[in-house]
């Protein structure tokens, strides 16, 4: 039996190139698991074993590996930081049981560690900070320190002082011991000298220190009150309040450092085992049942309990489909058959094995508090829960966000369309926030992604990976359609032909829904005219018809349907005929009804140097963007604001060129917004246009 208490499940995150993946690989290096760090910017890094991870420098799909630290387990997950693959961190925190918050000194808190921390406390996940390259020019520990308190509301509770800053950063100071940890310049981990901290440094260490105390005394009554008495509470006491703290999410860790150089690591992995969370200390996962409704039921961590575990990842690699699993309670052995309620099917457990990245090592069982992966599953999907056949429940599934871009993509010739086939599907199960359709006038295959970089590393994967050569159409931005007028209107459908007919009558009316709202329906019918029963054809009629607009085809979005009266045959009428009635309804009355064209606005987070902030905005100001704020940081002025996704397509390359390559953005989905009257003109004619080429 393993001890539970010794398990650590912890995600890093963190903005795009804030220092995660090389944060991960001190941690393995530190705890023995590789022997030579791997270096990001030399396409080395564990994690990022894709191609396309090793030449863009990014991380794009979550890696899992697991590795030993002062006798604790630690399960980690190294997960992407641009906001295109935002997903993989979404699923990855929805898995973990604590998180280590990467952020830049001198970037500080940047747009994307915003939505992982948003992300991070709707999962209820505890997390210490670790504010990662001090060695760099313009990096201010206090400054990032602020920002989080300021931009993320949230609570840091300063753990350790940098000793120096940029070239001068030569350690840190443990607040608790009053330690200073001081490396050499050799950039080995394990070359350090605890020693007194520097004298200079005595009042701010002291400050600090009466900080911390009373923040964390504040978890217990009695160690307060001995405090406020004079007494002070000894060190156990103190890294007691501490993690009750962090765990009930009222502070945050807070620890400094450099990864790259090495320093002001190990102080983290003990801040991981001390404070974060074994499986036993969260709060556990809610079971539903098949309509998503809570049952007041909880999946208890306890290998003793009846199986429940979450597939939380699909990825295909040389051996076929590998399911990465989370369990939750229970145990999971080979040879043994569990089922999916989401397919109510059972799957057979072939080989469990422990991933290192892209290697594994072989289990014969795995228990709750585990992350493993298991081999040859053939239904499993994103989110769906196994469990004991006997003892049937489900998790509370994972919800993902829909895509805001498409682009079409045909294949070369006859062999790669065969292909085509098989490598997207098997693309689908690994990504659900990557959606595919085929358009059935032209018969091309239409991708649907979070972004245009998304789209770009699909495509890349599939000539690589798959091998299938595809001729790439331009991008095409997912409109949306609305009405702004309340229209009363009637519509009879009847239909004579030998025997009995068809005949509907309703009388209804179609009014704008609140932003948000989508389809509404609600039926005032008395005396019968409609019998109940038809009630539903007619709104599945209406929302059936929903998915192409009035005006360029677009899905139609917030509108209500209000049936008032109607007329009934008692022969000729059935569901079928309220259910095409409802869809002609439709047709005749949307047009009128004030349709107008909706386009999705991003939310743009862009970093630009001092001397081109003229520049920059005045370009957002040409993409019809609104600029929210600006303020000036001690590297450069980061501009929010939002801008509608049809003008910001190829935006990184003029940003570039802006900039002289120095400037950065990142942009995410906020809401649809009516489109300006030409804007809307030239989309419909130009829908109609591709339509007609048809």
């Amino acid at each position: 039996m393993t001890d539970l208490s010794k398990y650590r499940n912890i995600g890093i995150f963190a903005h795009v190139d804030a220092g995660k993946t090389t944060t991960t690989e001190r941690i393995l290096k530190l705890t023995g698991k590789i022997h030579k760090t791997g270096e990001v910017h030399e396409g080395e890094a564990t994690t990022d074993f894709m191609d396309q991870e090793r030449e863009r420098g990014i991380t794009i799909q979550s890696a899992a590996t697991s590795c030993e630290w002062d006798g604790h387990r630690l399960n980690i997950i190294d997960t992407p930081g641009h906001v295109d693959f935002t997903i993989e961190v979404y699923r990855s925190l929805k898995v973990l049981d604590g998180g280590v918050g990467v952020f830049c000194g001198s970037g500080g808190v940047e747009p994307q560690s915003e939505t992982n921390w948003r992300y991070a406390n709707e999962s209820e996940v505890a997390r210490i900070i670790f504010v990662n390259k001090l060695d760099r020019m313009g990096a201010d520990f206090y400054r990032v320190v602020k920002q989080i308190q300021d931009v993320l509301g949230a609570n840091p509770l300063v753990m350790t002082l940098p000793i120096g800053i940029e070239d001068d950063f030569t350690g840190v100071v443990d607040l608790l011991t009053r330690k200073a940890w001081v490396w050499d310049a050799s950039g080995n981990p394990e070359n350090y000298e605890i020693q007194e901290p520097p004298a200079d440094m005595a009042d701010a260490v002291e400050e600090w220190r009466e900080k911390l105390i009373e923040t964390a005394v504040e978890q217990d009554d009695e160690v307060m009150e001995k405090y406020l008495e004079g007494e002070e509470p000894s060190i156990d006491e103190i890294k007691r309040c501490i993690r009750k703290g962090t765990i009930a999410l009222d502070f945050f860790p807070t620890y400094c450092g450099s990864a790259f150089k090495n320093k002001g690591i190990q102080p983290v992995l003990n801040a991981v085992v001390d404070y974060l969370p074994n499986p036993m200390e969260v709060k556990p996962q809610p079971e539903v049942d098949l309509e998503g409704h809570e049952t007041g039921e909880f999946a208890i961590v306890d290998p003793d309990r009846p199986l429940r575990a979450l597939a939380f990842k699909i990825m295909d690699d040389r051996f076929g489909a590998l399911t990465f699993i989370r369990i939750y309670s229970g145990k999971l052995a080979k040879g043994t058959t569990v089922l999916n309620t989401f397919t109510g099917k059972t799957e057979r457990i072939g080989r469990i094995v422990e991933m290192h990245a892209d290697s594994r090592e072989e289990l014969t069982s795995a228990q709750a508090g585990d992350i493993v992966a298991v081999l040859g599953m053939k239904n499993v999907q994103t989110g769906h829960t196994l469990c004991d056949e006997k003892n049937p429940a489900t998790l509370e599934p994972m919800v993902f966000p829909d895509p805001v871009i498409s682009i079409a993509v045909s294949p070369v010739d006859k062999s790669a369309s065969e292909k085509l086939g098989i490598a997207i599907g098997k693309m689908i199960q690994e990504d659900p926030s990557f959606r595919v359709e085929t358009d059935e006038d032209s018969g091309e295959t239409i991708l649907k992604g979070m972004g245009e970089l998304h789209l770009d590393i699909k495509v890349d994967i599939l000539k690589r990976t798959h091998g299938v050569e595809v001729t790439v159409g331009k991008p095409q931005v997912a409109y949306r359609e609305t009405i702004t007028q309340h229209v009363e209107d009637s519509y009879t459908h009847k239909k004579q032909t030998g025997g009995s007919g068809q005949f509907a009558k309703i009388d209804y009316t179609i009014e704008p829904g609140e932003p948000g709202s989508g389809f509404v329906f609600e039926s005032r019918v008395t005396g019968g005219t409609v019998p109940r029963e038809f009630w539903p054809a007619v709104e599945k009629g209406f929302k059936k018809s929903m998915e192409v607009g009035p005006l360029a085809g677009y899905p139609c979005l917030d509108f209500k349907v209000t049936l008032l009266d109607g007329g009934y045959h008692p022969v000729d009428s059935s569901a079928v005929a309220y259910e095409l009635a409802a869809a002609a309804a439709y047709r005749q009355t949307m047009p009128k009804a004030g349709p107008q064209l909706m386009e999705p606005i991003m939310k743009v987070d862009v970093f630009t140097p001092e001397d081109n902030v003229g520049d920059v905005i005045g370009d957002i100001n040409r993409r019809r963007g609104m600029i929210k704020s600006q303020e000036s940081g001690p590297t450069g002025t980061r501009i929010k604001a939002e801008c509608p996704l049809s003008e910001m397509f190829g935006y990184i390359g003029d940003l570039r060129t802006m900039t002289s390559g120095r400037g950065q953005f990142s942009m995410e989905f906020l809401h649809y917004m009516p489109c300006p009257k030409n804007v809307a003109e030239a989309v419909i004619k130009e829908t109609q246009e591709r339509a007609a080429s048809k």
